[in-house]
């Protein structure tokens, strides 16, 4: 039988031992674990793009919000990860990000019922472009010279059709609209028109005039051969008997409903990221507001 003194010993050597064990084996679980595990992240940021929707995204990483998801996992301290679609991205958010493929898809409406949304990273709106040698003043679909005009370069659907029908040019302008597309029906199919080549109608003098998503044109207007303007609208189309049409947009990051500790992660790594992704945007040529 062993004295009071020997158990005590044996004791202190045992708990000793279990020390060691647990040492061992934290070290090993910070090998064998995902370094953000231990905080509800993923391993990885993954971020669904488009493989072919300039100026936003393609698979060669030219676009700016494949620049800023770059900064934003850099700001994180997480690898990145691109899961690419081929599909055009309106259809990011439903084909793969609630279909748990990706966590992450950039450049949302930040009100978008969907999703969680971050904080805004950005917020611009519509802007007119026209060629410079045309010497309009607009400011605003009110503006007079608007009525001197008759193809106006808008996509369907956007706020620009609705504020077409408003001012009275949406009759005269339908088939110039149609021939965008190279009049092809949308019916139950998506048309994407390549903003490249609706800038391009302006820069000919095919179109007097376009009404379009900034970050989706400013790009080519910034590098177009042409002079061109480019005038911001207001935040509101005005309309008779209503509230006005929205024409400023926040643009933030979204991620599933429930993912909390992501979208905590997420709003942090923009706050950290923020000058660098303004210098992104405004290189662009981006109007920002």
């Amino acid at each position: 039988m062993l004295n009071n003194h020997t158990k005590t010993n044996n004791k202190a050597v045992s708990s000793k031992r279990l020390t060691q064990c647990s040492l061992i084996m934290a070290s090993l679980l910070s090998v064998l674990t995902p370094a953000h595990a231990n905080n509800g992240l993923p391993e990885t940021l993954k971020v669904c793009a488009a493989a072919n929707e300039m100026p936003y995204s393609n698979k060669q990483q030219q676009g700016f919000e494949n620049e800023i998801a770059e900064t934003l996992a850099q700001s994180m301290d997480m690898p990145l990860e691109f899961v690419w679609s081929d599909k055009a991205a309106i259809f990011l958010v439903t084909e793969h990000l609630l279909k748990n493929e990706c966590d992450v898809v950039m450049g949302v409406d930040s009100d978008d019922p969907r999703v969680a949304t971050s904080d805004p990273y950005y917020k611009s709106g519509y802007v007119f472009v026209y060629r410079a040698d045309k010497n309009l003043d607009i400011s605003d679909w009110n503006s007079t010279d608007i009525q001197k005009l008759n193809r106006f370069v808008v996509v369907p659907g956007s706020p620009s059709e609705v504020m077409l029908r408003e001012v009275g040019k949406y009759e005269g302008n339908f088939n110039y609209t149609k021939s965008l597309s190279g009049f092809k029906s949308p019916r139950n199919k998506y048309i994407r028109l390549e903003p490249k080549k609706l800038i391009s109608e302006v820069t000919s003098g095919k179109g007097d005039i376009a009404h379009l998503w900034a970050p989706e044109v400013a790009r080519y207007v910034r590098d177009s051969d042409t002079p061109l303007e480019m005038v911001l609208s207001p935040e509101f189309g005005e309309i008779e008997g209503g509230e006005g049409i929205v024409q400023h947009y926040d643009q933030s990051v979204a991620v599933r409903e429930g993912d909390k500790a992501l979208l905590d992660a997420i709003n942090k790594g923009l706050a950290d990221a923020a000058p660098k992704i303004t210098a992104i945007l405004k290189k662009e040529g981006i109007p920002l507001l």
